[in-house]
């Protein structure tokens, strides 16, 4: 019998709670989304014939030889974590505005708050946008903004010993520089941590993402002087001036790292520079699927679309935490994501 038939999909946390207690029907709601035309495949070596073991929840696949749960080879590989727990912790952080907190997140699942962050972290690399979307974003008569900002504690707040260290190297010396680019007519943003301000890492980027022949709008930061308009129309706002000169500004990047600081300070309050970079990606995915055109997305259809790229993602403790990789987990990310 289909556990997922009686009970309509949930559309609020609520309902989400209820519907993914039961193991069931959390399971058989997973088994749909990473195989939506019911053909369960071997996700190590591709082939169609196995056998399910229905008293474990897992299959031996006939041409490997080996068993395999529907966490294989997705961001959940090698966790002992339930399907539910995993579930509710996709749904908070895909639908919670400023973020969910590792303590937050540890004490509404019954998990310690390391396991809750190591959770968070692997939820983040999901929602990242990888390297092999290389699509470029603009074109002629499409508008955009680039700006970048800087992340990290106010000087007068340091312990005396960091604060004399930094003293003297500049306002910046302390912070970790994020560059962002927002397309106006897709109203999606990209955003990730570069090393400096230099005209050619911040111009290489907006190169790397943005079609030639579109209009770029930036502040009359040095970096931007000098090259760009041989591929971009380019337009500078003075912010000592002004903020906004008819449709030059970049008020809706200035948005975005609003609503980034406010979850930085608010909600994880302490983040390393080393992490800086997941946490850019959560917030520019929860941007990025607001809406689906003019129409605001539902909860249910930003908790289908993270869950939509968790196969093929892999991030193991080690990797994590700056150590060494072990040898018993190799990445396992090979390409685009095959519909979870």
């Amino acid at each position: 019998m289909d556990a997922t038939k009686h009970i309509p999909e949930p559309k609020t946390l609520q309902e989400a709670v209820v519907y993914f207690s039961d193991p069931d029907r959390c399971f058989e709601y997973a088994k749909k989304m990473r195989w939506p035309d019911g053909n369960v495949v071997c996700p190590r070596c591709s082939a169609a014939k196995n056998s399910f073991i229905k008293t474990r929840k897992l299959w031996f696949c006939y041409a490997c030889k080996r068993q395999f749960t529907i966490k294989v080879k997705t961001i959940m590989e090698d966790s002992p974590i339930t399907l539910d727990k995993w579930m509710m912790a996709f749904w908070l952080l895909a639908n919670a505005k400023n973020g969910i907190s590792s303590h937050e997140l540890g004490r509404a699942l019954g998990v310690t708050q390391t396991t809750a962050w190591f959770m968070l972290q692997r939820i983040r690399e999901v929602m990242k946008k990888h390297t092999f979307d290389t699509t470029k974003i603009g074109g002629e008569g499409n508008e955009l903004e680039a700006d970048e900002t800087f992340v990290g504690g106010v000087t007068k707040n340091m312990h005396k010993g960091r604060r004399l260290s930094v003293e003297g190297k500049g306002p910046y010396q302390n912070k970790t520089i994020v560059q962002g680019i927002l397309d106006r007519n897709l109203r999606k943003v990209r955003a990730q941590v570069v090393p400096n301000v230099t005209r050619e890492t911040l111009q290489d980027q907006i190169l790397k993402n943005v079609k030639y022949g579109s209009t770029v709008y930036t502040d009359n930061a040095v970096a931007y002087d000098n090259g760009m308009q041989r591929r971009f129309i380019h337009d500078v706002v003075n912010k000592t001036e002004t903020y906004v000169r008819g449709r030059v500004h970049v008020n809706g990047m200035e948005n975005f790292w609003a609503l980034l600081k406010r979850s930085l300070r608010g909600t994880y309050v302490a983040v390393e520079p080393f992490h800086l970079a997941r946490y850019v990606d959560e917030q520019v995915f929860r941007y990025n699927n607001r809406k689906d055109g003019d129409r605001k997305m539902t909860d249910t259809e930003r908790f289908t679309a993270v869950m939509s790229q968790v196969v093929g993602r892999r991030l193991t403790y080690s990797d994590l935490t700056g150590k060494s990789e072990s040898p018993h987990h190799a990445p396992t990310g090979t390409g685009t994501p095959i519909p979870f």
